[in-house]
Protein backbone atom coordinates (compact mmCIF):
# COMPACT_ATOMS: atom_id res chain seq x y z
CA UNK A 1 0.00 0.00 0.00
CA UNK A 2 1.43 3.34 -1.07
CA UNK A 3 -0.14 6.59 0.16
CA UNK A 4 1.24 9.96 -0.96
CA UNK A 5 -0.08 13.14 0.66
CA UNK A 6 0.35 16.61 -0.86
CA UNK A 7 -0.50 19.90 0.82
CA UNK A 8 -1.33 22.92 -1.32
CA UNK A 9 -1.56 26.53 -0.18
CA UNK A 10 -1.14 25.52 3.46
CA UNK A 11 1.45 24.33 5.91
CA UNK A 12 1.26 20.58 6.33
CA UNK A 13 0.75 19.33 9.85
CA UNK A 14 1.52 15.88 11.17
CA UNK A 15 -1.94 15.60 12.73
CA UNK A 16 -3.74 16.07 9.38
CA UNK A 17 -1.23 13.82 7.61
CA UNK A 18 -1.69 10.90 10.02
CA UNK A 19 -5.48 11.38 10.07
CA UNK A 20 -5.65 11.20 6.27
CA UNK A 21 -3.30 8.21 6.12
CA UNK A 22 -5.36 6.27 8.68
CA UNK A 23 -8.63 6.98 6.89
CA UNK A 24 -7.30 6.08 3.43
CA UNK A 25 -5.61 2.92 4.75
CA UNK A 26 -8.99 1.65 5.94
CA UNK A 27 -10.18 1.52 2.31
CA UNK A 28 -7.72 -1.29 1.58
CA UNK A 29 -10.05 -3.84 3.22
CA UNK A 30 -12.60 -3.27 0.43
CA UNK A 31 -10.08 -3.85 -2.38
CA UNK A 32 -8.68 -7.17 -3.52
CA UNK A 33 -5.27 -5.91 -4.67
CA UNK A 34 -2.73 -3.57 -3.13
CA UNK A 35 -3.75 0.03 -3.56
CA UNK A 36 -1.87 3.15 -4.45
CA UNK A 37 -3.39 6.42 -3.22
CA UNK A 38 -2.65 10.08 -3.81
CA UNK A 39 -4.24 12.54 -1.37
CA UNK A 40 -4.22 16.28 -2.08
CA UNK A 41 -5.23 18.60 0.74
CA UNK A 42 -5.67 22.26 -0.13
CA UNK A 43 -7.13 25.53 1.10
CA UNK A 44 -8.90 27.95 -1.24
CA UNK A 45 -10.22 30.99 0.55
CA UNK A 46 -12.24 29.69 3.48
CA UNK A 47 -12.82 26.24 1.98
CA UNK A 48 -10.79 23.15 2.80
CA UNK A 49 -10.51 20.71 -0.11
CA UNK A 50 -9.65 17.02 0.05
CA UNK A 51 -9.02 15.19 -3.22
CA UNK A 52 -8.22 11.45 -3.21
CA UNK A 53 -7.29 9.19 -6.13
CA UNK A 54 -7.00 5.45 -5.55
CA UNK A 55 -5.89 2.76 -7.96
CA UNK A 56 -5.80 -0.95 -7.21
CA UNK A 57 -5.03 -3.34 -10.03
CA UNK A 58 -7.04 -2.17 -13.03
CA UNK A 59 -9.60 -0.25 -10.99
CA UNK A 60 -9.31 3.42 -10.09
CA UNK A 61 -11.56 5.67 -8.02
CA UNK A 62 -11.47 9.43 -7.49
CA UNK A 63 -13.43 11.78 -5.24
CA UNK A 64 -13.12 15.31 -3.89
CA UNK A 65 -14.93 17.30 -1.22
CA UNK A 66 -15.05 20.92 -0.04
CA UNK A 67 -16.14 22.13 3.37
CA UNK A 68 -15.28 24.62 6.11
CA UNK A 69 -13.44 21.99 8.18
CA UNK A 70 -10.46 19.95 6.95
CA UNK A 71 -11.32 16.84 8.96
CA UNK A 72 -14.93 16.95 7.73
CA UNK A 73 -13.66 17.16 4.14
CA UNK A 74 -11.46 14.10 4.64
CA UNK A 75 -14.31 12.13 6.25
CA UNK A 76 -16.72 13.03 3.44
CA UNK A 77 -14.29 12.10 0.66
CA UNK A 78 -13.56 8.74 2.33
CA UNK A 79 -17.31 8.04 2.56
CA UNK A 80 -17.66 8.81 -1.16
CA UNK A 81 -14.81 6.48 -2.08
CA UNK A 82 -16.13 3.69 0.12
CA UNK A 83 -19.51 3.94 -1.62
CA UNK A 84 -17.85 3.91 -5.07
CA UNK A 85 -15.80 0.83 -4.20
CA UNK A 86 -18.79 -1.05 -2.76
CA UNK A 87 -21.04 -0.19 -5.73
CA UNK A 88 -18.38 -1.25 -8.23
CA UNK A 89 -17.72 -4.46 -6.36
CA UNK A 90 -21.43 -5.33 -6.31
CA UNK A 91 -21.75 -4.57 -10.00
CA UNK A 92 -18.81 -6.80 -10.88
CA UNK A 93 -20.09 -9.67 -8.73
CA UNK A 94 -23.53 -9.49 -10.34
CA UNK A 95 -21.96 -9.62 -13.80
CA UNK A 96 -19.80 -12.59 -12.88
CA UNK A 97 -22.73 -14.49 -11.40
CA UNK A 98 -24.89 -13.96 -14.47
CA UNK A 99 -27.25 -11.41 -12.95
CA UNK A 100 -29.56 -9.41 -15.16
CA UNK A 101 -28.69 -5.85 -16.07
CA UNK A 102 -31.01 -2.97 -15.27
CA UNK A 103 -32.20 -2.78 -18.89
CA UNK A 104 -32.99 -6.49 -19.05
CA UNK A 105 -34.84 -6.31 -15.73
CA UNK A 106 -36.94 -3.35 -16.92
CA UNK A 107 -37.82 -5.19 -20.15
CA UNK A 108 -38.88 -8.26 -18.15
CA UNK A 109 -41.10 -6.19 -15.88
CA UNK A 110 -42.75 -4.51 -18.87
CA UNK A 111 -43.38 -7.89 -20.52
CA UNK A 112 -44.90 -9.31 -17.35
CA UNK A 113 -47.16 -6.28 -16.96
CA UNK A 114 -48.41 -6.71 -20.52
CA UNK A 115 -47.54 -3.17 -21.53
CA UNK A 116 -45.46 -2.78 -24.66
CA UNK A 117 -42.27 -0.88 -24.09
CA UNK A 118 -42.71 2.49 -25.74
CA UNK A 119 -39.88 4.99 -25.88
CA UNK A 120 -40.57 8.23 -24.09
CA UNK A 121 -38.42 10.35 -26.36
CA UNK A 122 -36.48 9.61 -29.52
CA UNK A 123 -33.71 11.54 -31.16
CA UNK A 124 -33.76 12.26 -34.84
Amino acid sequence: MNIAITFRHMAGSDAVRTYAEEKVAKLQKFLRQAMSAHVTIAVEGLEHIADVRISAGGVSHQANERSADMYASIDAVIDKLERQIRDGKGHNLARKRGGTSAGEYAADVMRMAGDPATPVRTRS
